[in-house]
């Protein structure tokens, strides 16, 4: 349960492949456009506090319910695998209702801290310390806030094949960690 850069690091890519924000950018302009001011901070801090609590208080919940975390590893590898099936192949599989305000929400939940990211935390607890996770967290919080800050800049610099590139990249990099969270745990399950 020490401090561990590696593992930091490790958790903090994790985290950024599925939070996804950069891919997210045109998200995050179309809301702009449509609602005007975004809350930067305030969505960053909200998205910031749900995924702590539910790093503490997510397995009480799954105790509460008779599941093991490596059953909750194993599911989550799998809503990792479709996630990233979605980045890669370019295809909505899990569609949001279209909001109509760009507050918490929208933003803090479901696109930052939705149920891809909680299902991450829960199953990164299972392998990581709870320490590293929540630097991870802040890391990823900082750059939530520098995107949703300075969104539009970044939409124009990468322009749309830039974006398109990137969310593929990560849509591979999060395949290969949904199969290595799934094998990790998968045994577990049979014990």
């Amino acid at each position: 349960m020490a401090f561990d850069w590696k593992e930091i690091f490790t958790v903090s890519m994790v985290l950024f492949a599925v939070i996804d924000i950069i891919g997210s950018v045109p998200i995050i302009v179309d809301l702009r456009a449509k609602v005007g001011h975004i809350q930067s901070e305030k969505a960053s801090i909200v998205a910031m506090v749900i995924m702590i609590a539910f790093l503490f208080v997510g397995e009480e919940i799954l105790k509460l319910i008779g599941i093991d975390a490596s059953s909750f590893a194993v599911a989550g590898s799998f809503v990792l695998f479709f996630l990233a099936l979605e980045m890669i192949l370019g295809i909505r599989l899990y569609k949001d209702d279209d909001p109509s305000t760009a507050s918490i929400v929208p933003i803090a939940f479901p696109l930052i801290a939705g149920a891809g990211t909680m299902t991450t935390i829960l199953s990164l607890k299972s392998e990581f310390a709870t320490i590293n996770i929540i630097a991870a967290i802040i890391v990823n919080i900082i750059v939530v806030y520098a995107v949703l800050k300075s969104s539009g800049k970044i939409e124009k610099a990468l322009g749309a094949n830039g974006l398109g590139v990137i969310r593929k990249v990560f849509g591979v990099i999060l395949l290969a960690i949904a199969v290595k969270l799934f094998a990790n745990n998968v045994k577990d399950l049979f014990l």
